[in-house]
């Protein structure tokens, strides 16, 4: 019963998980995308309750997708690349740095926290605003970077944006932007 019970109440808190709604269009379209991403607290709690803060401040209204690595990942977040000016974009965030809060693994559709390398940031701090989502399983990043939600709707368009021309950078030439993030409370 005390098993049955602790199921249950597992059950009931992974399905009341927060979602985030991420909302751009793709070059050429009319049509808004969106993506979902539910949240894991469980996994992240302090990058989770930073990335709900961010996302109601707006912090991430015109963000561009800086880094699309076909059928690999896609990255976002960085408060330069709102900005013509693409020299930096990669580096930028809201000033400040997370903990790492490594548990989580680098499945398709995982969501996780860009950092800075090992020689610079050996504690593997996450940035304070950026994330990538993995499009297919990434097991060289598992024990890394905080993974700390997955997509659970428009990974196919994540992966559409994986495909754009890109700049040696693996910057997307035609430039994708957040419109909006916004998180619903399940």
């Amino acid at each position: 019963m005390k098993l049955l019970l602790s199921l249950s109440f597992l059950c009931a808190a992974a399905s009341a998980a927060d979602i985030a709604v991420l909302e751009f269009k793709l070059p050429g379209d009319k049509t808004v995308q969106t993506v979902e991403i539910t949240l894991n607290e469980a996994a992240a709690p302090v990058t989770v309750a930073n990335f709900k803060k961010l996302a109601d401040k707006g912090f991430y209204k015109g963000c561009a997708f800086h880094r699309a690595i076909p059928g690999v990942l896609v990255q976002t977040g960085d408060p330069l690349s709102k900005k013509d000016d693409r020299s930096r974009v990669g580096t930028g965030g809201p000033g400040y740095t997370l903990p790492a809060e490594i548990r989580a693994k680098h499945v398709k559709g995982a969501v996780a926290a860009a950092r800075l390398p090992d020689k610079i940031n050996p504690q593997r701090q996450s940035n304070g605003s950026q994330f990538y989502v993995c499009l297919s399983p990434q097991p060289a990043f598992d024990g890394k970077y905080t993974v700390f939600g997955s997509v659970t709707k428009g990974l196919e368009v994540l992966q559409r944006i994986s495909e754009l021309p890109a700049d040696p950078n693996d910057y997307p030439v035609d430039r994708v932007e957040l419109r909006r993030v916004k998180i619903v409370s399940r």
